[in-house]
């Protein structure tokens, strides 16, 4: 192995070997350990440790890494105590995740890297993100994302290096091919020569090289961020490796011939670093050995501070405390008093509808103005999605705001549904708000993981908020058919770390998109297209703030409380204007993910009789969740069954007749009669 050493000097090049070892050293006493039954897993680096040590010291330590697996000289060469990476490998409390995360499923803001999820592909969008606030700010820095070879096939890998390269962003992708996934070889993985051969295919440079010599992945990777930074470009840079060990101990290495052990065993990046280090006089055996016994030492001290933890005891308010951001109020100072810097306007109660003399807006006029005062009030908020900026979205609703705020602020977004979710959480990590519209609420299928496994649970496992409101126009009766008219909003109240609002009126809608953007949290915001341009209602024209999980009451009756949101609260209210005598008390939840529970109880409390309504389908709908907790919690108050009025369990028809048999409204009337006269 020949190691070109440029310009680095005596004392740096001793310093790599250091950092090169340390990692090898901590794993070989890991691979003890588990052996010893006193570790519960480990997923051995053994063999690729000059790729993750390389590049990290390539990088300056405030540029964020996203590490897989496999990279242990990532976290060591960032200066990660060992003894506190020791209790999260032993699920500690006092590790980096509270004791939640296993493994390397971990980040730390503080050392600028950000923690995987098992899904592998994610992590590279995340770095288009970050890239993308290093180019807003106009800063000299790059991101770089890890992957293996087996992730090169997911859809994440694809949708990260293209939106990338459609954005000119910073950022680098290194591939560790190390030969394996799993146990899959490469040549079941893929048919292209190099999977550098791809970045052809993304209109961006890439280069492979030997990442087992710790001197190339160090020089490569530092004139690649040279590169990165001059040109505003992505780079890919494929890592030719091997791991000499299992892709987790448990898995073993028998599908692996035996003569390709033999053979990376020469190429130890250890060793061979080691010996060149040797040959050119900087390092003997008797150095090598002292700084060996020097680790060995620190080793076992960290080793015993990571031991020395007490038993986890489960707090359940702090486990329930951490799964949101906590909002941080903002405060002005107006003729001469600290008051609030936005206004939260209180509608909940059927006597206090609003100001009626505010002037009159349909709903998709009041979504693109709590929008627009939104953008003006936050010159860190980013919005993103199909066809968004000149064209003004598929509903006109940022139409004109490109003129306003410029292509940096409003950008279009490839067909990468994924990957510009990931890319909003990326932001986040460097302070940054965005929004993302997806274009119709059913294809958000296309970016479920990155919301439901990446935003909603980064904050609980380790503390990183994700500033993202996700835009999801709703609903049918507009004759769309099976997949521009679903109902999903359910699919994410399952979801612990997320919000979901689903405003039914203008006034609520800009309020309610203020409150989303101005969380910390990631939200769902679902604003019903049937209603767009269907419903008017008076909206301030000052900016405004309606509470996420405090729902309104519409009216206040005595016979039958319909629960409801979205278009459902305009049937119940078509229909009590039908029924007169029937004295109807109507609760508009707005949010559904938290929920009202205190509003609901007094509803109930007020009829005995409860019709939880919607127009997502009936079986899996939030119905059967609010059902069941009114069962529970106000039985006592129940003169009949509660019952669920939904739309049928098929998927939306196209044909108008068809899709109005589908909704719920055409049950409504029969089953509010039927509950009356139970």
């Amino acid at each position: 192995m020949f190691f070109d050493r440029k310009d680095v000097s005596d004392d740096q090049l001793v310093h790599f070997y250091r950092r090169l070892l340390w990692p090898r050293m901590i794993e070989e006493k890991m691979l003890v350990l588990l052996r010893q039954g006193k570790i519960s897993k480990w997923f051995s680096g053994i063999g690729q440790e000059a790729i993750a040590v390389g590049a990290t010291l390539a990088l300056e330590t405030d540029e964020w890494i996203m590490p897989m697996h496999r990279n242990l000289g990532v976290f060591t060469t960032r200066d990660m105590p060992l003894s506190r990476l020791f209790m999260q490998w032993q699920g500690a409390k006092e590790g980096y995740s509270k004791a939640r995360e296993r493994s390397f499923h971990f980040g730390s803001p503080e050392h600028h890297i950000c923690g995987m999820i098992s899904h592998l592909g994610p992590q590279m969008a995340i770095a288009d993100g970050v890239a993308l606030a290093h180019k807003l700010k106009k800063e000299n820095k790059v991101s770089l994302a890890f992957t293996g070879d087996g992730a090169t096939s997911e859809g994440d890998f694809h949708e990260a290096l293209n939106v990338a390269a459609v954005w000119d962003l910073p950022v680098i992708f290194v591939i560790e091919n190390n030969g394996y996934g799993l146990s899959t070889p490469v040549n079941e993985q893929y048919r292209c020569i190099s999977l550098v051969d791809k970045a052809k295919g993304y209109g961006m440079e890439g280069i492979q090289i030997d990442g087992n010599n710790l001197l190339t992945v160090y020089d490569t990777i530092k004139g690649v961020r040279d590169f990165c930074i001059q040109h505003q470009k992505p780079y890919l840079i494929e890592c030719m490796t091997f791991r000499m060990r299992g892709h987790e101990e448990a898995s073993g290495t028998k599908y692996v011939p035996q003569d390709l052990f033999r053979l990376w065993e020469q190429k130890d990046p250890i060793k061979n670093y080691e010996a060149y280090l040797s040959s050119i006089g900087l390092l003997n055996e008797e150095s090598i050995q002292a700084i060996r016994e020097e680790f060995k030492t620190k080793i076992e001290a960290e080793l015993s501070l990571g031991f020395a933890t007490p038993p986890v005891i489960p707090d359940t308010r702090e486990e329930l405390a951490d799964v949101y951001a906590k909002k941080q109020e903002s405060w002005q100072l107006t003729e001469g008093n600290w008051q609030p810097d936005v206004k939260v306007i209180d509608n909940s109660g059927a006597a206090a509808p609003g100001d009626k003399s505010a002037p009159e807006k349909r709903m998709i006029d009041a979504i693109k103005e709590g929008l627009f005062q939104s953008m003006q009030r936050h010159n860190n908020l980013i919005l993103m999605g199909q066809d968004i900026a000149e064209y003004g979205g598929a509903f006109k609703i940022t139409e004109g705001f490109v003129q306003v705020f410029g292509k940096d602020r409003v950008r279009n977004t490839p067909l990468c549904e994924s990957a510009i979710v990931g890319s909003a959480l990326g932001l986040s990590l460097e302070g940054f708000k965005s929004m993302m519209e997806m274009q119709f609420a059913d294809f958000v299928t296309v970016g479920f993981n990155q919301i439901v496994n990446n935003l909603a649970k980064i904050h609980y496992r380790w503390g990183q908020n994700a500033d993202v409101v996700i835009r999801m126009p709703t609903g049918g009766g507009v004759g769309a058919g099976p997949f521009h008219s679903q109902s999903n909003e359910a699919w994410f109240v399952h979801t612990p770390g997320l919000k979901v609002v689903y405003p039914s009126t203008p006034m609520d809608a800009k309020g309610l998109l203020i409150a989303a953007i101005n969380d910390p949290n990631p939200v769902m915001y679902f604003e019903h297209k049937a209603l767009y341009r269907a419903v008017s209602g008076p909206v301030p024209e000052e900016y405004y703030e309606i509470e996420i999980g405090k729902a309104r009451q519409v009216r206040t009756g005595e016979d039958i409380s319909i629960i409801t949101y979205g278009s459902g609260v305009h049937w119940a209210e078509e229909l009590a204007a039908l029924y007169p005598e029937i004295s109807f008390d109507i609760l508009d939840l707005r949010s559904l993910l938290p929920l009202d529970y205190d509003a609901i109880r007094a509803t109930v409390r007020r009829t005995g009789r409860v019709l939880v309504l919607h127009e997502d389908t009936l079986t899996g709908g939030i119905g059967g969740e609010i059902a069941a907790w009114i069962a529970e919690h106000c039985f006592s108050y129940l003169d009949a069954p509660v019952k669920r009025c939904a739309s049928l369990d098929t998927p939306v028809p196209f044909n108008t007749e068809l899709e109005k048999n589908f909704m719920a409204k055409a049950r409504l009337e029969e089953m509010v009669m039927e509950l009356m006269s139970y």
